[in-house]
């Protein structure tokens, strides 16, 4: 399986008989399908077909057109959408068919949403995965969210001070195409080899932040106290209903109940990983959050759930988003 760094695809390289695009961050996915269009239209691939496998599809027309030869043999360009990652039996059979013989003179680009860690297991994806080129869309956690910015800047041929860069970051957060679009403004504000200042930034820059439940999630884990205040308000601000969010909560504290008694168990995170989910930021922050809070105050935040739960179904006073905002935020300290 040959797997290449998303952002380095370009419209200059030569170009893979298959790749597989897949992953949550739309932009990338985006611009990764674009840029490989471009890379192909460029190279002589001008016979483009499109294939969308919604509820309906015919999968074996795809296999049929997929074996017959362009127009005039013209070099093609053959796309097979998947919107929600799901061929099913059916389409899995014949994307694993498709793996089998790829077709001559062809360029293949497979896109696909995000997906689960079983999906990415099933027969397949790896049999595409192993006779293609794998792009990933990975999201662009709020860390490396600044050195991005400032990165795709620079490729407009802006620089940025670090207090700019600080307030822009804080501004887009979460909102990758709102990211580019601002970046794209500021291209357009100013010249060449312009060094964008703090005023720049407050004038161009709108507060188009995206809060979620999972950048929640991570910061309370971490301890991010400040953080967890200004997520909570944006959550708040944009009309966000306690209820999958106190879910979610529940959720994570019973995990770290379940990481803590295992841990004195004497197993390792390693060890329990997939059995309590702890997949991606989770495997670093859990154990964090698991010396930082003591399991009686997990059990505690766990019955505070309950109440909250109760509340939100009218069968306990009390208002929702403040019990729940004083429980996060103490889980943060």
């Amino acid at each position: 399986m040959a797997v290449m760094n998303i952002e380095q695809v370009s419209a200059d390289m030569p170009l893979s008989p298959l790749y597989i695009i897949h992953g949550e961050e739309d932009l990338l996915r985006i611009e990764a399908l674009d840029t490989l269009r471009a890379a192909a239209k460029k190279q002589g691939y001008l016979n483009r077909e499109v294939f969308t496998a919604d509820n309906g599809a015919d999968w074996d027309e795809l296999l049929q057109s997929a074996g017959s030869a362009g127009l005039f043999a013209d070099l093609k360009l053959l796309e097979i959408h998947i919107p929600n990652g799901k061929p099913g039996k059916t389409g899995g059979d014949a994307l694993q068919t498709f793996a089998e013989r790829l077709p001559e003179d062809t360029v293949t680009l497979i896109l696909l949403p995000k997906l689960e860690k079983a999906q990415t297991q099933a027969k397949w994806f790896t049999a595409l995965a192993a006779k293609g080129t794998v792009l990933e869309a990975k999201a662009i956690s709020a860390q490396a969210l600044p050195q991005w910015i400032k990165g795709r800047l620079n490729k407009v041929g802006l620089n940025i001070e670090p207090d700019a860069l600080a307030l822009f970051a804080e501004r887009v957060e979460g909102n990758l195409l709102a990211t580019r679009q601002e970046i794209d403004k500021l291209a357009l504000l100013h010249p060449q080899n312009h060094t964008v200042n703090i005023a720049d930034a407050e004038a161009a820059v709108a507060n188009v932040a995206r809060f979620d439940v999972f950048q929640l999630s991570g910061a309370w884990m971490k301890g991010d106290a400040l953080r967890v205040a200004r997520l909570l308000d944006g959550l708040e601000e944009e009309g966000e209903e306690p209820v999958l969010l106190l879910w979610a909560v529940a959720e994570d504290i019973r995990t770290l109940i379940r990481l803590t008694a295992a841990l004195k168990q004497g197993q390792s995170v390693q060890s329990v990983r997939d059995s309590l989910r702890l997949w991606g930021d989770k495997q670093t922050l859990a154990p964090i959050a698991v010396k930082r809070i003591p399991a009686v105050r997990l059990i505690e935040a766990l019955k505070t759930c309950a109440k909250i739960d109760r509340i939100i179904k009218g069968a306990e006073d009390g208002d929702a988003w403040t019990e729940f905002k004083q429980l996060v935020t103490g889980l943060a300290v």
